[in-house]
């Protein structure tokens, strides 16, 4: 079965235009990998979790800090990889050097035994929607058309 992750667009409106918040994956294998390698913050659920929890505390584990209020769904896509992300929008803020993240573990270099610890998330930033298509994943950038759309039906029904 394809693995499946849950994550957040948190976006923000901006005088000058509308951003979200991307992220950008720690550890070795990302390093040296800018464009087309960002994400968002997103993760497995445990146990029962519903999808918008595992968003939320998702968010919370990378970037160190708790956001709420109402979960637009964004629904779902596939990556490349195989694994399905079912995401949803939230209108906030944060502070990208606020940054926190939680580690992981891993070996590196490979088979050399040696055991390190990386953050999930090394660097997050505001993005408007042309800047965030250049850095995510090719997969994600449905995320921000679907988000775009909601938004504009939300501005139309106002």
């Amino acid at each position: 079965m394809p693995e499946r992750s849950c994550g957040l667009l948190l976006y923000r409106r901006d005088p000058d235009a509308l951003r979200v918040l991307v992220c950008h994956p720690g550890g070795p294998f990302w390093r040296n990998r800018d464009a087309g390698a960002w994400t968002l913050p997103k993760g497995a659920p445990e146990g029962d979790e519903t999808a918008e929890a595992t968003a939320l505390r998702e968010f919370a584990e990378e970037l160190g800090t708790q956001v709420s209020g109402t979960l637009q769904p964004l629904g779902r896509i596939r990556q490349k990889g195989g694994k399905w992300v079912e995401a949803f929008a939230l209108e906030g803020d944060f502070d990208p050097s606020q940054l926190h993240s939680n580690p992981f573990e891993c070996e590196w270099p490979p088979r050399s035994g040696k055991v390190q610890a990386y953050p999930e998330i090394d660097r997050a930033t505001w993005a408007t929607l042309e800047q965030a298509r250049v850095l995510l994943l090719p997969a994600q950038c449905e995320f921000l058309d679907r988000l775009a759309a909601l938004l504009a039906i939300q501005s139309a029904a106002r």
